[in-house]
């Protein structure tokens, strides 16, 4: 496949990580030129070529991958005048890589098919580390034949593919892959601000976790901050983090289930982004928790 020519945008912290392993791996690679773009001279320098109209990026790509921040960024690109959609060739096809709404998703995936072309969700987890390492979990919603023909191209930014059914559900897997791992980072980081109240160590209590049902990824994550000032394992923002559990309350209530811990914390999240914390990482949550009971 790597005669195709793929199209990206969205070359943020994870975007980055999809695009230079895609032209280090031998795709020939074009890109959306953004403001909130990552440096792209690496990418210029390996032969991707920057593109400043979305229609335009489309009509050259025989895939199209987004890697945006949510459902309003994606519908944006895709569908507004002069857009993605406007551009897409026939039998093209779109890869979402971004976090959004799987209802959004759907109703995208609905009008791409319209236009001719073929979309599938494969969302993202892990961190930019491992975007630049090309060693992502892509969460798949695609018709089966759809996946494997696009395989090779998503071998090149993953170390693990889980199909989770038709299009939309990857999505909707993220949301609750992202409800559980945001969760128990808010947990912990509670805990933390908790323990500093209580005058309990910080080094006591990451030891205790780490040899208790405590441990796991989320721990590991948080724990660089707490013991050495080290924000960098977790480079994934307040603002995010919200609006994640804001999709995952949409997502889970168009489902009809239960919500109660999802609100409990949102709320959290929340109070965070209104005491200024928007643009830190969630990594920092535990200070930021410890002043909020301060005020």
């Amino acid at each position: 496949m790597t005669n195709k020519t793929i199209g990206i945008i969205g070359v943020g912290l994870m975007g980055h990580g999809i695009a230079i392993n895609l032209v280090r791996k031998g795709w020939r690679l074009k890109y959306y030129r953004h403001a909130g773009n990552q440096p792209t001279d690496d990418l210029d320098a390996l032969g991707a070529t920057g593109i400043d109209g979305l229609a335009a990026l489309a009509a050259t790509s025989d895939v199209v991958v987004l890697c945006l921040n949510g459902s309003p960024q994606v519908e944006a690109v895709m569908l507004k005048e002069s857009g993605v959609l406007e551009g897409l060739r026939p039998g093209s096809v779109v890869v979402d890589c971004s976090t959004a709404v799987p209802a959004s998703t759907r109703t995208v995936a609905a009008r791409v098919a319209a236009a001719g072309s073929r979309f599938m969700d494969a969302a993202m987890t892990r961190t930019p580390l491992e975007a630049e390492q090309g060693r992502l979990n892509l969460l798949i919603g695609a018709d089966p034949a759809l996946l494997d023909e696009m395989t090779p191209l998503l071998a090149c930014f993953s170390e693990n593919r889980f199909h989770a059914g038709k299009v939309g559900a990857g999505h909707a897997l993220k949301l609750l892959h992202n409800f559980v791992s945001i969760g128990g980072v808010t947990l912990i980081a509670e805990a933390f601000a908790c323990a500093k109240a209580s005058g309990i160590s910080a080094e006591v209590l990451v030891s205790v976790l780490q040899q208790g049902g405590g441990h796991g990824a989320a721990l590991d994550r948080l724990a660089p901050y707490v013991l050495e000032g080290d924000p960098s394992r977790m480079k994934f923002s307040v603002a995010n983090a919200r609006k994640d559990l804001d999709y995952y309350g949409q997502f889970v209530r168009d489902a009809g289930s239960s919500h109660g811990v999802a609100d409990g914390i949102l709320g959290t999240l929340t109070a965070l982004a209104a005491a200024g914390m928007t643009d830190r990482y969630l990594a920092e949550a535990p200070d930021a928790i410890a002043r909020l009971s301060d005020d």
